[in-house]
């Protein structure tokens, strides 16, 4: 029998440059991008007095704690990237890690979390659960 799965994603903005070291084309220049982020967390049940899995406003006030560290910035100069390439993977997984600690206290899962440079370009990056 499947259980039962409920699902939240929200979505956020921020603005910063990078470089990405060793690309061999025109993005090894600094250069900027509105990055979206969206991020989608799961769980089993909702809260029986509320009915809901997290409160979209505990959600997204999380999310945009982490993206406050990136908004404005110059990413290469930032300690997570001096010497891993500030990428729309590793941007997503920065994001990822950082959420995934900040959301433990409330019982959700975070499935995922994606990085668009822009409509047509995105990130995704996940852990799998452990056996």
């Amino acid at each position: 029998m499947n259980r039962p799965r409920f699902c939240l994603r929200v979505s956020a903005d921020f603005s910063a440059s990078h470089q990405l070291r060793n690309y061999g084309g025109k993005c090894e220049s600094l250069h900027g991008h509105n990055f979206l982020v969206e991020a989608q967390v799961c769980g089993d049940q909702v809260d029986p007095e509320t009915g809901m899995l997290i409160d979209f406003k505990v959600l997204k006030k999380n999310l945009q704690a982490v993206l406050e560290k990136l908004d404005h910035k110059h990413l290469n100069e930032l300690p997570y990237f001096k010497d891993i390439n500030p990428s729309s993977e590793n941007l997503a997984c920065f994001v990822y890690q950082e959420l995934k600690n900040r959301l433990r206290e409330y019982g959700t899962r975070l499935e995922w979390v994606m990085v668009a440079e822009k409509n047509s370009s995105r990130a995704y990056y996940s852990e799998e659960e452990p056996s």
